[in-house]
């Protein structure tokens, strides 16, 4: 059976697996970029979470980046230690803190994803222009309703 890429169905890799190599390969190629500019992989994801706007509390922001809530305190403490981000009560509860990056949180992560939107474009220089926008656009489509979707059935 032939699918409409035009390979033979059992040529096909599934999209788990080709993602998979990629994202690994990404990730190892970022890693040192992280580093260079002070941030491990955590501490990126959250700064770039809290680039959104404040988290309402560590619970919020351990669930928009899928980690465990008890490790996300030890991310926070990290990050609050090294005057990335702070936390303030809110005036709703005083119970909860809410999150946000301070001038350097967000100083650090704009540096840091320049880094890594230059090694990206050389990456990706790979492919002709036409192919790689409609990559990206492809990625940033899936990545919204459809993404929930698949996880919502999971």
């Amino acid at each position: 059976m032939t699918t409409i890429t035009g390979m033979v169905e059992e040529e096909r890799q599934d999209l788990a697996a080709l993602l998979h190599r990629l994202t690994k390969a990404l990730v190892a190629a970022e890693l040192p970029l992280l580093e260079r500019h002070g941030l491990g992989m955590w501490a990126y994801v959250v700064l770039t979470e809290l680039s959104h706007g404040p988290a309402p509390t560590q619970l919020a922001l351990a669930r928009a980046v899928d980690v465990d809530k008890t490790k996300m305190v030890g991310i926070i403490d990290g990050l609050e230690a090294e005057g990335l981000v702070s936390r303030r009560p809110d005036p709703d509860d005083r119970r909860a803190r809410i999150i946000e990056p301070t001038a350097e949180g967000r100083k650090r992560l704009r540096a840091a994803r320049a880094a890594i939107r230059r090694m990206e474009d050389d990456f990706l220089a790979e492919l002709p222009a036409a192919r790689r926008a409609t990559m990206l656009e492809a990625l940033r489509d899936l990545s919204g309703e459809p993404l929930t979707r698949l996880t919502a059935t999971s």
